[in-house]
């Protein structure tokens, strides 16, 4: 009797606490519901928002989600993040208070301070919503409602997250646009994404993301205050400003105390350390499709979006680590130039090759008379490997400076000094030639035992490579800038040697980023 007693109690109890917990959730749903209603009224003044109800607003913002994916540009982060969330217009309910919205729409439409269209980032739509909301007679059913609410919450979001990774990464990821580009670039990941919507002060968040190194802002001012290059037209200067904007968004700089870069389109080198060169040279580099400035490139398809198609002599973009030299190289001559130039060389005269030291070999194995050898039968740049032997004629000079890359191609001395006085110096095979190439490897090296070593080896007529390895490994950057700003805060301007500037404003023009 005691058990059954305790037994009906104990179930009475267990039923009104599923009953008490029931009217909580329920008052809960419907606290959420008049929520998301009571923030809209209180922020706009319009008493429709107060008939919100949420599972209504979802299945609208659903659908329209599900319609609208291909003008997203994220589509699969942007929807599990909403998923996640419950649907939740974040974008509005976060920013609607103090002109959050109404800032981020001023934002968008100053992009052109960046080289940037406002359009790419839907400013004028954005604006249109933005203001519908606010106007308390714009909005005359409670569908209108879901759908201006739906509509303003995807694109402030889109357009927000195409605004910061424009910013802060750039609009172009380079290695999708040039087929020789192989530097290390960092693009916006899932983290970075789904940060946009944790932004409480958006007006904070965006001055944050604002780029504030030099060289931008010189060229940002002279884009501003529509500046023209020496012999450049403004509309050509603004072009150039634009992309060698959207080169410095790009998130491929060094930031190590000591490295190596080259300008290929300035034909110059520098070691930096400690943001100083402590060493500058000229240098030559690998012939370019746009030797003679032409505005259209021909091998560049301007009717589709895909990778442009170098000249295959051209210097590719890219950083790696400088780890050794080679002190009287042996020249191993890419197929490429034997087939193109050394085979035919030795068909037109029997002496090239011994005259040049270079060996021929055959699977492996060295041909002792190359005379015997039929150069118009196949091909045989393919069937044979060509080597320069170490000496004075070495096409690579004295020295060479190797680093990992799937370009095989380095830093080496020249023995054709004469295209050091050229203005024009994009002559090369596609490797960089050096005007100093000991006190390159004096600053690699620094005083002592290598150094003295490298010295002696390079002033002697050796016919033997010696490799020798860098106690610390050296950052390296073949980088491309057409325009910059020098220690004196002045625009430096340089040729398009490569056409990397057309095919980067071609495709920006494409995706309606540039203004």
């Amino acid at each position: 009797m005691i058990e059954k007693t305790y037994l009906r109690k104990h179930v009475a109890v267990t039923a009104f606490s599923f009953i008490i917990a029931f009217l909580l959730c329920l008052q809960s749903c419907k606290k959420s519901r008049s929520d998301l209603g009571n923030a809209l009224f209180k922020e706009t003044g319009n008493k429709l928002f107060k008939n919100i109800e949420n599972e209504a607003y979802v299945e609208v913002f659903k659908k329209k989600l599900e319609e609208g994916k291909n003008k997203l540009s994220n589509p699969k982060l942007i929807s599990a993040y909403y998923e996640s969330h419950g649907y939740e217009p974040v974008m509005v309910l976060q920013h609607m208070e103090d002109k959050g919205l109404q800032h981020m729409v001023s934002y968008f439409e100053r992009s052109t301070e960046h080289g940037l269209s406002p359009e790419g980032f839907k400013a004028t739509e954005l604006k249109a919503l933005a203001a519908k909301l606010y106007d308390k007679k714009a909005i005359k059913t409670i569908e209108e409602a879901y759908g201006l609410l739906a509509d303003l919450e995807l694109l402030a979001a889109n357009s927000l997250i195409n605004y910061s990774n424009a910013l802060q990464y750039g609009v172009i990821s380079p290695k999708k646009i040039y087929a020789s580009y192989f530097m290390d670039t960092k693009r916006p990941d899932s983290a970075a994404i789904n940060s946009i919507f944790s932004i409480t002060d958006i007006k904070v968040y965006l001055d944050s993301i604002q780029p504030k190194d030099q060289q931008y802002l010189a060229l940002q001012k002279a884009l501003k205050e529509g500046l023209s290059g020496p012999g450049i037209s403004k509309d050509e200067t603004q072009k150039l400003l634009k992309v060698n904007l959207e080169r410095l968004r790009w998130k491929n700089k060094p930031a190590e105390e000591k490295y190596v870069i080259v300008n290929i389109a300035d034909f110059r080198l520098d070691v930096m350390e400690k943001g100083k060169s402590v060493l500058d040279m000229k240098v030559c580099v690998g012939e370019g499709r746009n030797k003679n400035f032409s505005d259209n490139i021909q091998e560049y398809d301007e009717n589709d979006l895909k990778k442009d198609r170098p000249f295959s002599r051209e210097t590719p973009q890219l950083n790696s680590l400088i780890h050794s030299v080679q002190v009287n190289p042996v020249w191993n001559i890419p197929e490429s130039i034997a087939t193109n130039e050394i085979t035919k060389y030795a068909a037109a005269d029997r002496y090239y090759l011994a005259n040049h030291n270079i060996d021929v070999f055959e699977n492996g194995k060295r041909v002792e008379d190359t005379e015997l050898i039929d150069w118009s039968e196949g091909n045989p740049g393919k069937k044979y490997t060509f080597k320069q032997r170490p000496g004075d004629d070495n096409s690579l000079g004295k020295i060479k400076f190797l680093f990992n890359n799937q370009s095989a191609v380095y830093l080496h001395d020249t023995p054709a000094k004469a295209a050091f006085g050229q203005a024009m110096r994009a002559v090369s095979h596609g490797c960089v030639r050096l005007e100093k190439p000991l006190e390159f490897a004096h600053v690699l090296f620094g005083d002592g035992a290598k150094y003295e070593d490298i010295k002696k080896r390079m002033s002697e007529s050796a016919n033997e490579a010696k490799d020798i390895a860098l106690p610390h490994k050296i950052p390296v950057y073949l980088t491309y800038t057409t325009v910059w700003a020098d220690a004196a805060n002045q625009l430096q301007f340089r040729k398009d040697i490569y056409g990397l500037d057309i095919v980067l404003y071609t495709y920006m023009q494409k995706l309606a980023t540039v203004a």
